[in-house]
């Protein structure tokens, strides 16, 4: 037997075996077994369709605020890696599975799931049957829910439940972005770019740098006129949890950055931001659009590509079609929901699904490429 799994073997036997119970806010229960921290944690419930890339998932800042079902029937058997996060931590605020597992078979991981989610405080659950829950989930819709590994007593868990607050007119961007400005690349690369931080991923900035670029990272709330000194050729804004509506000291943001007439590139939190600033409303989604396998069309090009998701909110189609300053770019190919749009007046373009596919195809890094020739153009 190698040395990882004897060491796998020797975890404390008590996390796997006790029992843990998972609430939802229709009242359904669901019994199964605790994993990772013990302790009791709530969240909105949402399900991710991916196979691989867990570690990626937990540590994308957009699930902040969110406890995840992972679709695949196994998860934890390749560990995890300290390069394979996409921030500082884990987001998640809890995690549901099939079978959540501390064997692992990759020589170059750093340690189990079980250690990982310990260490990150994350409470888990598994040992049930996700494919019912995630059917459940995408036939009634996102709600509330509450894991415990330390309580079953249900009135003390409905309690919990009562004080979670709804996704829907939550703000999250400010609470996960930076708190201090960062750089990333070469100072002396070509281009500059400004990057309006509601919770980027790593491989979002990676992906701008490897094309010539050199980014400063700002936090969510940096007044657009301390960017000045920058002189930045252009702007990103980033993805990021929670719900857009409520974000109007960023939408005023985009509102002066627009007003510069410098290329501007929004993914997921950051496409529903230029909508808004386009007056185009957003709302929320019945149960969102979570993993790596979506079909949406390029309506300019005629061309389908695979795509990453995530989000639980989406931008009006009826008030895009009217806008006279918007035009769609990209649409869902299962819900014909919209997936990118591009202004006529503006170098200004965003789509809400993530072209820098960490997990997932890489069908969309186009988009990068298309975001480095507009610096160029300027």
């Amino acid at each position: 037997m190698s040395l990882f799994c004897k060491i796998s073997l020797l975890m404390s036997e008590s996390a796997k075996n006790s029992t843990a119970v998972l609430l939802l806010e229709d009242g359904n229960i669901f019994y199964g077994k605790a994993f990772g921290k013990t302790g009791t944690t709530t969240g909105e419930v949402c399900f991710n369709t991916g196979m691989t890339g867990y570690q990626e998932v937990f540590t994308d800042p957009s699930y902040y605020g969110q406890v995840v079902i992972m679709n695949a029937a196994h998860v934890g058997n390749y560990g995890v890696k300290g390069a394979d996060v996409e921030s500082s931590s884990v987001k998640i605020k809890g995690l549901i599975g099939r079978n959540l597992e501390e064997r692992y078979s990759r020589m170059q991981a750093d340690g189990s799931l079980q250690q990982y989610l310990e260490e990150q405080q994350v409470v888990a659950i598994h040992g049930l049957d996700t494919r019912a829950l995630v059917a459940h989930i995408r036939t009634s819709g996102a709600m509330n829910c509450v894991i415990s590994s330390e309580t079953a007593d249900i009135g003390v868990l409905k309690d919990k439940l009562s004080k979670t607050p709804s996704m829907n007119g939550l703000e999250l961007a400010s609470v996960v972005s930076t708190k201090e400005v960062y750089e990333m690349g070469n100072p002396h690369a070509p281009y500059r770019i400004a990057v309006y931080d509601f919770g980027v991923k790593k491989n979002i900035l990676k992906c701008l740098v490897e094309r010539g670029a050199y980014v400063r990272v700002y936090p969510a709330k940096t007044p657009l006129d301390e960017i000045n000194d920058f002189n930045p050729h252009g702007y990103f804004i980033s993805n990021g949890p929670g719900d857009p509506a409520p974000m109007d000291y960023a939408v005023k943001t985009i509102h002066k950055i627009l007003q510069k007439g410098k290329p501007l590139f929004g993914i997921c939190l950051g496409h529903q931001l230029l909508a808004m600033a386009n007056g185009i409303p957003t709302f929320k989604m019945h149960h969102g659009h979570r993993g790596l396998n979506h079909p949406v069309k390029n309506v300019i090009t005629g061309r389908s590509e695979i795509t990453t998701q995530n989000h639980g909110f989406g931008i009006d189609p009826e008030a895009v079609k009217k806008s006279p300053d918007v035009e769609i770019t990209h649409v869902n190919l299962n819900d014909e929901s919209i997936e990118g749009i591009r202004m006529k007046n503006k170098p200004a373009f965003s789509v809400q699904y993530h072209p820098e596919s960490t997990p997932g195809p890489f069908d969309s890094r186009y988009l990068f490429d298309e975001f480095i020739g507009m610096l160029k153009k300027s």
